[in-house]
């Protein structure tokens, strides 16, 4: 429904072509800024209705304290279930972290639900082989899992802003409202607040995901590396963050320049860094974790999606 209404303003009533640059990119801008917006508001909404139920420290404690880590293994599953992007998947993390689920578990989804989904994996079979489908779904979920433990074991909740600017996730049993209107009035309340909180950085970012869509070709970034070279999986994991993509849009591109000779593991870097590490999402993420914070998130997942590829080009000949 969104993607109609989005078609019919942009190419009905603003009669911009559906073949030009630009209107392809405002298309693309007032269909995913609608649909992150409509995200923030319902699921946060939802989240926070959910929680009046329990007391965010005993949803801390029963996670913080679940054993052989299955707080992380939940997150990443449920990650690689949830058909969303990079941008799509901050609703859910803010929600969690508003939730008061320890940093590192809200992370592994935040990691794992861009870079596998269902639609992805049977893309991945039907073109590369169920081998490769299966191999990459394991990396990306052990990626969230690293990555999500790594940064819980940092101790870096102190540098969550949203939780300095919206301190109400102290509040015990006792100080939840108790009957179902109350519930729901304090969960549209706090829906409200983070949205106005978001809603401007939201449109930013999205503004610059629709300029890359529209204007700056996948071509442009791979025109510039030589994807053969021993250095490739490290330059074009920093080249695809400029870029938005979800992870299935991406695999026919990946294809063809596997066709072409391009190594698998730099190719699936490259998708990967795309897909799970896009400049949209560090715009949206600023207004949750700091400057510092959000450096070391994309330090420690890009670094793993470089091992990753490094690994693929390694198996890659054994395989």
């Amino acid at each position: 429904m969104l993607q109609s209404f989005a078609d019919w303003l942009i190419y009905s009533v603003v009669g911009l072509s559906p073949t030009s640059t630009l209107g392809s990119a405002l298309n693309f801008f007032v269909y995913d800024t609608i649909k992150i917006l409509l995200f923030i508001f319902f699921i946060v909404t939802f989240i926070a209705f959910v929680r009046t139920f329990f007391p965010p420290q005993k949803i801390k404690d029963a996670l913080s304290h679940s054993r052989f880590g299955i707080g992380y293994i939940v997150a990443a599953l449920f990650g690689a279930i949830t058909p969303f992007c990079s941008c799509s998947s901050v609703p859910i993390f803010i929600g969690m972290i508003k939730a008061e689920v320890p940093l590192g578990i809200a992370f592994s989804f935040l990691v794992t639900s861009p870079l596998v989904n269902e639609i992805l994996f049977v893309m991945m079979g039907g073109t590369f082989g169920w081998k490769i489908a299966f191999m990459y779904a394991g990396f990306g979920i052990l990626l969230g899992l690293v990555s999500g433990f790594i940064l819980g074991k940092l101790g870096l909740e102190k540098e969550l802003i949203l939780t300095k600017v919206q301190a109400d996730n102290s509040l015990g049993l006792d100080a939840l409202p108790k009957t179902i209107k109350g519930k729901i009035a304090y969960a549209f309340q706090d829906g409200s607040q983070t949205f106005s909180g978001m809603w401007k950085i939201v449109i930013i970012g999205m503004a610059i995901g629709a300029f890359i869509h529209g204007y700056v070709p996948t071509t442009f970034f791979t025109s510039i590396v030589d994807f053969k070279a021993p250095w490739a999986v490290f330059v074009v994991t920093l080249l695809g963050i400029p870029i938005y993509a979800g992870c299935s849009t991406m695999v026919p591109i990946i294809f063809a320049f596997t066709q072409k000779g391009i190594p698998l593991g730099t190719a699936l870097a490259f998708l990967m860094s795309v897909a799970g590490l896009s400049l949209p999402e560090g715009v949206i993420l600023s207004q949750v974790l700091s400057k510092k914070l959000l450096a070391i998130f994309f330090g420690i997942v890009g670094v793993g999606i470089i091992l990753i590829g490094y690994l693929f080009n390694l198996l890659a000949t054994i395989i």
